[in-house]
C-alpha cells in the first residue's frame, strides 16, 4: 500500500510521514529526490520540477521498486497541486497493482503563513511556499474529491498519524 499525504506546504506532511511510518513500520519515499535527480540532467528552468514530464512517471517506478523491494508500506509525502499529475501517478501505482491512500493534510491560510513564517528554512524556500498558498486553495476543490482531507491545526504530527492510522485500519 502506498500512503500518499499531500497538501501545501506547512500543513505537516513530512512531520506527520516519520510519525506514520514509526506507527506502521513502514519506510519514508520522499518524490521530491526523483526531482533533484532531474536538475541534474534537465537544468532548464521549469515553475517546479513536476512539470518534467518525466518526472511523474520516475515516481511511479521508483515508489514500486521501493515497495517492491521492502514489501510495504510505503508513505510518500508530497505537495501534488496538479489533478492531472496527481492521475497519472495514482493510476501508474494502481497499474503497478498498489492500492493507494491519498490523505489531504489541511490548515487554513493564516495557520499556514505562521507556520512558514516561524520554519527556519531559508528566506528564498519560505517565500517560495509562500508563494504557492493561491495554487494549493485553487487546487482544494478537486484535491477533496479525491483524497482525505484531514485537518491539522492544533493537531502535533503524531495525533494526525494516528488518525491516519486508523482511518488505514
Amino acid at each position: 500500500m502506498i500512503v500518499w499525504l499531500n497538501g501545501t506546504f506547512g500543513a505537516g506532511k513530512t512531520s506527520t510521514a516519520r510519525e506514520l511510518s514509526a506507527l506502521l513500520g513502514a519506510r519514508v519515499f520522499d518524490p521530491e529526490f526523483v526531482g533533484y535527480l532531474l536538475r541534474v540532467p534537465f537544468p532548464e528552468p521549469v515553475a517546479d520540477f513536476q512539470d518534467i514530464p518525466l518526472w511523474r512517471p520516475l515516481v511511479v517506478e521508483t515508489a514500486a521498486r521501493i515497495h517492491d523491494h521492502t514489501g510495504g508500506p510505503l508513505v510518500l509525502p508530497q505537495t501534488l497541486l496538479v489533478e492531472t499529475y496527481a492521475g497519472e501517478i495514482f493510476a501508474g501505482l494502481a497499474g503497478r497493482g498498489l492500492e493507494v491512500r491519498h490523505f489531504v493534510l489541511h490548515a487554513e491560510e493564516a495557520e499556514l503563513r505562521r507556520r512558514i513564517e516561524t520554519d527556519h528554512a531559508e528566506p528564498g524556500a519560505r517565500q517560495w511556499r509562500l508563494d504557492h498558498l493561491g495554487a494549493y486553495a485553487a487546487a482544494l476543490p478537486w484535491l477533496r474529491t479525491c483524497g482525505t482531507v484531514l485537518h491539522t491545526e492544533g493537531k502535533p504530527p503524531a495525533a494526525v498519524a494516528r488518525e491516519i492510522a486508523s482511518a488505514l485500519g
